[in-house]
């Protein structure tokens, strides 16, 4: 009996994989930085995302493919059954730096855990949506009148998110465990414009045929250690220039300066 339910359950996985629908995409880059005074450095970077889709279910697999071996970077089920949506998030990264690898950027000293599963209602509640995780927090968001809210209560650190196109500007407000952020961008003669409540801001326009991208990031101060992260390092003010040109191979050819330690990067991209 028992060889006969697992033949079942195999021919079963067989049909269904042959009338499952499945699209593949990625991106893959090489880069060139001298580095400014320091040693010059060539990396790259290649990575996929394979989508499996039948019906109301579609799972959705991503992984690094520069190493020695494929890793894996993410995997994620979708099921929809009538106004209920479950979503698995079943990829539980190594996500702890040791001290000897951490880099001062505020890494995490301890392991977590990094998979969920999400259960959301599509609730007649004034075009609401209501989602409880299996660690109990809860998120309720929605539409209303072209401002997008998202409230998730979480045990002392409730996070509230909201968005909206007015005027001709894309604003996006934030308050996460009581600490607010928000961003501002608009298109003003061609030039798309950002701006955030950390100073940040960034141009981007069309010269030539080519999309010129400057940046300003603010000087970030230094945050000490806690329990739970290590601690993260004083970052200076700098500016980045990056000239981007679309080549008729199909990939993309980027040039970036950075005032930061005065170096040049050149990046060859694709994507599909």
């Amino acid at each position: 009996m028992k060889k006969l339910i697992a033949l079942f359950a195999v021919s079963t996985l067989a049909s269904t994989s042959a009338i499952a629908g499945v699209a593949i995409s990625g991106a893959a880059s090489v880069s060139y930085d001298d580095n400014g005074t320091a040693a010059s450095a060539t990396t790259y970077d290649a990575d996929l995302s394979i989508v499996g889709t039948t019906g109301g279910t579609s799972l959705t697999v991503g992984v690094d493919v520069d190493g020695a071996s494929f890793a894996t970077t993410g995997v994620d089920m979708s099921s929809k059954i009538g106004p209920v949506t479950i979503a698995a998030d079943m990829f539980d990264e190594v996500s702890i730096a040791t001290s000897s690898a951490q880099t001062s950027t505020g890494e995490q000293k301890t392991e977590t855990v990094d998979s969920s599963v999400t259960v959301s209602i599509d609730a007649p509640i004034g075009d609401a949506t209501i989602g409880l995780d299996d660690s109990g927090d809860v998120t309720l968001s929605g539409t209303w009148s072209g401002v997008t809210i998202s409230h998730t209560q979480q045990t002392g650190k409730d996070k509230t998110t909201g968005s909206a196109s007015i005027a001709g500007m894309d604003i996006t407000l934030t308050n996460d465990a009581g600490v607010s952020s928000w961003s501002i961008g608009t298109t003003v003669s061609g030039v798309a414009l950002t701006l955030d409540s950390d100073s940040d801001v960034t141009a981007a326009f069309g010269i030539a045929g080519n999309t010129m991208t400057v940046s300003h990031n603010a000087a970030v101060a230094s945050t000490a250690a806690t329990t739970l992260l290590w601690e993260d390092a004083a970052v200076v003010a700098f500016s980045t220039v990056a000239i981007t040109r679309d080549l008729t191979s199909g990939a993309a050819l980027t040039a970036t300066y950075s005032s930061k330690d005065d170096s040049l990067t050149l990046k060859a991209a694709v994507a599909f």
